[in-house]
């Protein structure tokens, strides 16, 4: 598989898309103004423990305090009768073996004012802020040094089982007692030399990070992880990148840098974009980007998704669409569901959704079929370096799964709720709109005595009005003993409406509490 890397920056943010033998997998994007947290470690102070919810909220100078669960605290300093587990052969994601009560709730001993270590997982959203642990793990180039832990956990992608003997071997040549290393995938290969330098430096920012605690009270930052696009560098460089075009100058310069410590090969494949025509719009990715924030996506064969991203979960519809099949019913589906599974693993990359997703496929008869749709959909996710987890199609066609969330989703870092259908996607139809004139009509009339008004509307729905329904226009005037004069508007939207005083102009609007009815949904 040959990876391409295209970086491209603006004014305002900074973008990253991977491709995949051609094909777009990956998009990230960094906002200039507001800087990624995954990654940095923070000095902060216990805000509140709440055993109920199993977590506690750190203060770490964030609007919103970070959320810490238990199940996230791995220090042995936080918790009670913590049993150590010395088997150095796994990167521990469920490390420690934590007392439990009966009831299974984990219990810690963390107390409100408490100073304590936490590392960001997971970006603050929807006005939740970040997800935190207290296992720090500082990751480098080849190397992710994990202190206070003591093991070595080595890449699941290092295939190879006298290379994992040979990188295990190394590190334990040179890892020193306290700290945890887990030996990443990039490492496969390099030499004894390369690996002890990594280590070296990953230590001396842990003792500079350290340093910086002690001078400084909580709550602060003292550890911040790369930028993006650096970090993306760092993270995915591997032998199978054949290319990395960046046209902006710093950025090409900075990366340059970068890779010629760390891999003079790997520089060799560094390019400055230099032509006027802009860098995505060249490799047509800025028309694949277009694409992501519709709902519906096309597959090859003229069948298509339907991708709704809800409050609590996302949803992929597989539909038919104009696939013409020459086959029996069960074979056709089967045809569609697997392009289906194929695509919906690459959109999930693509988009970066995360939590519950149910997927409801084409319905198919066979379980073998089932199982096979099964499979290739795993195998598609293989790719993601997200988590998941995958069960099986249920009796009733649909099949369950979960992602992890690190970011927030690439339709919410590209696009802001619109103003007028406040993310519902829809707005109210124009005979409700008319409706509601009626009924501020009624209100107003019952309290006011003025006979002239000048209803203000959006264009289309002014013409709408005055030259499909005079006689509801009529009969608005007769009704409520009006003089109604009908102005269009620009500013007002199209599921809106203002009404002014004549004789002074006055916008009388708001003396209603009817009036335009989105602004207090």
């Amino acid at each position: 598989m040959k990876k391409e890397i295209y970086i491209n920056e603006s004014m305002g943010e900074t973008r990253i898309a991977i491709l995949e033998d051609g094909q777009l997998v990956e998009v990230y994007i960094e906002k200039h103004d507001k800087q990624r947290m995954v990654g940095n470690i923070y000095k902060g102070k216990v805000e509140n423990v709440l055993p109920g919810m199993q977590a506690a909220f750190v203060d770490i100078d964030y609007e919103v305090n970070a959320f810490l669960p238990f199940s996230e605290i791995e220090n042995t300093d936080y918790l009670m009768d913590d049993d150590d587990d010395d088997d150095d052969d796994h990167h521990r994601n469920s490390k420690h073996k934590f007392r439990q009560n009966n009831n299974d709730n984990i219990s810690v001993d963390l107390q409100s004012g408490q100073e304590i270590f936490v590392q960001v997982i997971k970006e603050p959203f929807a006005g939740k802020g970040p997800r935190v642990t207290t296992e720090v793990a500082i990751p480098g180039r080849l190397l992710v040094l994990v202190p206070d832990a003591n093991y070595i956990g080595i890449s699941k992608k290092v295939w190879d089982k006298y290379e994992r003997r040979r990188l295990k071997k190394i590190v334990h040549s040179f890892k020193q007692a306290g700290f945890g290393v887990i030996v990443r995938t990039v490492a496969e290969g390099k030499s004894e030399e390369s690996l002890k330098n990594d280590f070296d430096q990953l230590k001396a920012t842990w003792d500079r990070l350290q340093s910086k605690a002690n001078k400084t009270n909580p709550p602060t930052l003292i550890y911040e992880d790369l930028e993006t696009a650096s970090s993306v560098i760092r993270d995915l460089l591997t032998s199978d990148v054949e290319k990395i075009v960046i046209d902006s100058k710093k950025l090409y310069r900075k990366t340059s840098r970068y890779l010629e410590d760390v891999s003079s090969t790997m520089a060799n494949r560094l390019d400055f974009y230099r032509l006027k025509t802009p860098l995505f719009e060249a490799m047509g990715i800025e028309d694949e980007l277009a694409k992501l924030m519709r709902p519906k996506v096309w597959l090859k064969s003229g069948a298509y998704l339907i991708i709704e991203k809800t409050e609590a979960m996302v949803v992929v519809d597989v539909n038919s669409g104009r696939f013409i099949g020459k086959k029996e019913h069960e074979l056709n589906s089967l045809k569609i569901n697997l392009e289906a599974a194929r695509e919906v693993g690459r959109q999930l990359r693509l988009r970066d959704l995360s939590g519950l997703i149910v997927i409801d496929f084409i319905d198919m008869r066979l379980e073998s079929n089932q199982r096979k749709v099964y499979y290739e959909l795993r195998k598609e996710l293989k790719k993601d370096r997200a988590k998941v987890a995958v069960s099986p199609i249920s009796d009733f066609g649909l099949l369950e799964m979960t992602r992890q969330r690190i970011r927030v989703s690439l339709i919410d870092s590209m696009s802001e709720d619109c103003p007028t259908c406040h993310g519902s996607g829809r707005i109210i139809s124009k005979e409700t709109l008319i409706t509601r004139i009626d009924h501020w009509l009624r209100r107003y009339k019952s309290k006011h005595r003025d006979l002239r008004l000048i209803l203000l509307l959006h264009p289309e729905i002014a013409g709408y009005i005055k030259n499909d329904k005079k006689k509801i226009l009529r009969g608005l005037m007769w009704q409520n003993f009006v003089h109604l004069s009908i102005d269009e508007s620009n500013d007002v939207q199209r599921d809106e409406f203002r009404f002014l005083r004549t004789k002074d102009k006055k916008d009388v609007t708001d003396q209603v509490g009817l009036g335009n009815q989105k602004k207090s949904s």
